[in-house]
């Protein structure tokens, strides 16, 4: 099917572009979302005509899409999430997960501008892109942690491997320290 985009989309083309596209890809989602029309000759004159209309809009949302990508570029959300002991989550933080903890955190974003490389199953930092315009992204990071006090602690730089490290060469520590002052104590009698 032959459509007329009215606005960038990734992968596809420029706004006024005349593109084929598949059927299905067409009408469940470009024309739905108001993103294409289809290519006929009325439709062609009609976008002519609110061509310069749909390009000072598009300027503008793009301009408003850059002041927000600012404020958020390089934001740190963090998100609590229960996990097993080697820091692997029980579960996975989608998009909405992004999207909430951004909203909570006085950002309008949806879910649905949320990028995922690939599914978040493990503690620690990790690099999120957000979406806000079509010609506009921001990075985020979202700090997954068991508490709030985990999730300062790898903020911090040190990660959830190391900690768990630190704590078993303690406890090994203690215990070698125990079996010292008994050795002690035998060889005293």
């Amino acid at each position: 099917m032959q459509v007329i985009l009215l606005e960038r989309v990734a992968k596809l083309g420029q706004m006024g572009e005349v593109v084929n596209v598949k059927d299905g890809y067409a009408r469940n989602f470009l024309l739905p979302q108001g993103k294409a029309l289809r290519a006929n000759a009325s439709n062609i004159k009609s976008f002519e005509t609110r061509k310069a209309h749909l390009e000072a809009q598009n300027l503008e949302t793009k301009k408003e899409a850059a002041s927000v990508a600012e404020k958020l570029d390089g934001q740190i959300f963090v998100v609590i999430r229960s996990a097993s002991d080697a820091g692997a989550l029980y579960g996975s933080v989608t998009t909405r997960d992004a999207a909430e903890a951004a909203t909570e955190a006085g950002f309008g974003i949806g879910r649905n501008q949320v990028v995922l490389d690939r599914p978040i199953k493990d503690l620690g930092l990790h690099t999120v892109t957000v979406n806000l315009h079509p010609e506009v992204s921001a990075k985020i990071t979202l700090n997954v942690a068991r508490s709030v006090e985990e999730a300062e602690l790898q903020a911090s730089g040190k990660s959830i491997r190391e900690l768990a490290a630190e704590a078993e060469a303690a406890a090994e520590f203690e215990i070698a320290e125990l079996f010292d002052d008994i050795g002690g104590a035998a060889n005293e009698e």
